[in-house]
């Protein structure tokens, strides 16, 4: 790959010693983001976990009252563990990975709708609601269209790891 093609956001080679040191900084800023969300991952599961038992435990047993919002914070773990993907793909790759944080962004609003009182909203809310879904489909199938585009383009494994139905680790 040429120098013109590669794109690293944060090189840790830059000729500027300021930017350099600058660079290495936000790179180990990602790093404790990545903790932290370990953290936060590792505390929602056990929350998930506890509650579920708790719900589970007490009369009336084996049903889940209140099962909404049993399954947002199951999704809450999930977009949070989204987001840890997206650290660790931008620290793996030096990218910002448009299409992984646009997928978080249709979770996270999934996540809203399935969980949200429709007593408590106006028809306009409802509206704007859909487009923001309805604007994120089709930004995220606009980024698969240009994915396929430059793998065809190109054929070079790094730009087909990005492609739905692969996996990036291979």
């Amino acid at each position: 790959m040429s120098q013109e093609e590669q794109h690293d956001e944060l090189p840790t080679s830059e000729a500027d010693p300021v930017l350099r040191w600058l660079h290495r900084i936000m790179r180990l800023a990602a790093y404790v983001l990545a903790v932290g969300m370990v953290i936060v991952i590792v505390v929602g599961v056990i929350s998930v976990g506890h509650n579920l038992y708790l719900n589970l435990a007490s009369p009336p047993y084996f049903l889940i009252p209140d099962i909404i919002k049993t399954f947002g914070a199951f999704l809450a773990v999930l977009i949070a563990y989204e987001i840890f993907a997206n650290i660790r793909l931008y620290i793996r790759s030096d990218v910002f990975p448009m299409k992984l944080v646009v997928a978080t962004a249709l979770m996270a609003i999934a996540r809203k709708v399935i969980i949200l009182d429709m007593t408590d909203l106006s028809p306009m809310d409802l509206i704007g609601m859909g487009a923001v879904v309805v604007s994120l489909g089709v930004a995220y199938w606009l980024i698969s269209l240009a994915d396929r585009q430059n793998a065809s383009d190109s054929g070079s494994a790094s730009s087909k790891a990005l492609l739905p139905g692969t996996r990036s680790d291979d």
